[in-house]
């Protein structure tokens, strides 16, 4: 297999219905999106932020980041991102599309997601965690964390907000004892052609259902290869994760 050429793609939107401006926040002195640029380009000489706003453009500008100005209706990370890419050349064979709100994201992280392409059937490439076995039930179930089924081959079967698979014959706070349960990390990399096919699909009955674009992917017969990180990583939505992620950093500061 040839060697593939990847490019970092990390979407910063100024609007946020729970945290505007989040990504020029600042979390330990730095802006939360420099915190996330600076991270991924530990791993990836190619970085780019795509953002909506020159607010952001002139903070990545400050710290010698790479940015390009996307359009401000997108209704997702993955359209912003394919425009990025294309206005950035399009010349790479794998985009990483990073989340702007992972201050902390580690390297092994994404050498995981990387790794993935190693398998040429794999169109696009994501990250589980492992569900630690002493962990409640109550945080299995918590919606709003994904949980995935993967096959032999570690390619993702179905991604669901219900606890799946069921364990029959165990009562529910019984399972995270009785079954390795998969969490879903929300990082994809695709490769550059099924990231133009995959914008142009509309959305499909699955993804309506449970409000998971990965599940259009899948319905429409795209190859999902999953990579495995045990490592715990805070993503900032509202000021109050803001402030947890100023605890964290704090005492992992040697990390970053």
């Amino acid at each position: 297999m040839k060697e593939l050429k990847f490019i970092g793609i990390i979407p910063a939107r100024y609007a946020s219905t729970r945290f505007p401006g989040k990504p020029l926040a600042k979390l330990g002195g730095k802006y939360v999106i420099q915190r996330v640029y600076e991270q991924v380009s530990k791993v990836l000489p190619n970085v780019v932020v795509a953002l909506d706003d020159e607010r952001i453009a002139d903070a990545v500008s400050s710290f010698g980041g790479k940015w390009v100005m996307t359009r401000t209706d997108h209704k997702c990370g993955t359209d912003r991102c394919l425009e990025a890419f294309l206005k950035n050349g399009g010349e790479e064979d794998v985009i990483i599309n990073i989340q702007g709100d992972e201050p902390f994201i580690q390297p092994s992280q994404l050498e995981a997601i990387m790794a993935c392409f190693r398998d040429e059937a794999t169109d696009i490439a994501t990250l589980v965690k492992p569900f630690v076995s002493t962990r409640p039930y109550s945080e299995l179930e918590n919606p709003n964390s994904p949980k995935v089924v993967v096959d032999a081959n570690w390619n993702a079967k179905y991604f669901s907000r219900s606890v799946i698979p069921y364990v029959r014959n165990h009562e529910k706070e019984e399972w995270p004892a009785c079954h390795q349960f998969y969490t879903h990390l929300g990082m994809y990399a695709y490769k550059a052609d099924v990231l133009k096919r995959i914008t142009t699909i509309p959305q499909s009955a699955l993804e309506v259902a449970e409000s998971l674009e990965q599940l259009r992917w899948l319905e429409n017969g795209f190859t999902i290869k999953v990579g495995v990180t045990t490592v715990e990583t805070i993503g900032i939505d509202t000021p109050q994760d803001l402030q947890n992620a100023e605890e964290f950093l704090k005492a992992h500061q040697s990390l970053f």
